[in-house]
């Protein structure tokens, strides 16, 4: 399978520097566990043990930090769809293991729910950078599930696609508010939903 791979606009920097780093890292930990709006500026600096100057030097505002954290996670996860898809034998396993990966987040410990869907919450405005990188992500979701759907012989991947995407949005949601019966939950759905495109015998 060959996944999407990120556009110019969500790909991580080539090179960063350690206080880059600290920052991201801090801001990855503060906005998803408090949310982005009440973490502020100097409080993100004292986590990562960066002067101001050194903030504004790598993001001259906080939302170019928002947008660093939502690549950092497009990105991982990119890189788990695409390294389930090589690793395992076919494209229903690897449509298997994503769903199971999903079902393990959702009951993980510290979940608080989709990082792209609580940005969205935060950004109202579709053509903020945050919200155009969450579309950005969500399309992506939709376009790789349907290749490996396709590859497994459903019969109309992009439709389960497009719903299992919704299922998935339903689980983060409900792993957030219910905790572990929702991953049982999105199992036993998304087989149910893709039918023909499970995993091989």
């Amino acid at each position: 399978m060959t996944v999407p791979a990120p556009s110019p606009s969500s790909a991580a920097p080539a090179k960063a520097s350690a206080a880059r780093t600290r920052l991201v890292t801090a801001a990855a930990e503060l906005f998803y566990a408090e949310g982005i709006h009440t973490v502020g500026i100097d409080r993100l600096i004292a986590a990562a043990g960066v002067t101001k100057a050194t903030f504004y030097r790598h993001f001259p505002a906080k939302d170019d930090l928002v947008v660093a954290y939502l690549r950092g996670r497009d990105a991982t996860i990119r890189a788990g769809v695409e390294q389930a898809a090589a690793a395992l034998p076919g494209p229903g396993d690897a449509l298997k293991a994503m769903v199971e990966g999903l079902g393990d987040e959702v009951c993980g410990d510290g979940f608080r729910g989709c990082p792209f869907i609580n940005a969205a919450a935060e950004y109202p405005d579709p053509d903020h950078p945050v919200r155009r990188l969450v579309t950005e992500h969500r399309t992506w979701f939709r376009a790789a599930a349907a290749e490996l759907l396709r590859a497994a012989g459903h019969p109309d991947p992009a439709a389960a696609a497009a719903s299992l995407l919704l299922v998935r949005d339903g689980a983060m949601i409900g792993g957030y508010l219910d905790g572990a019966a929702a991953r049982e939950t999105l199992i036993s759905t998304a087989a149910a939903l893709l039918g023909g495109g499970g995993g091989e015998e």
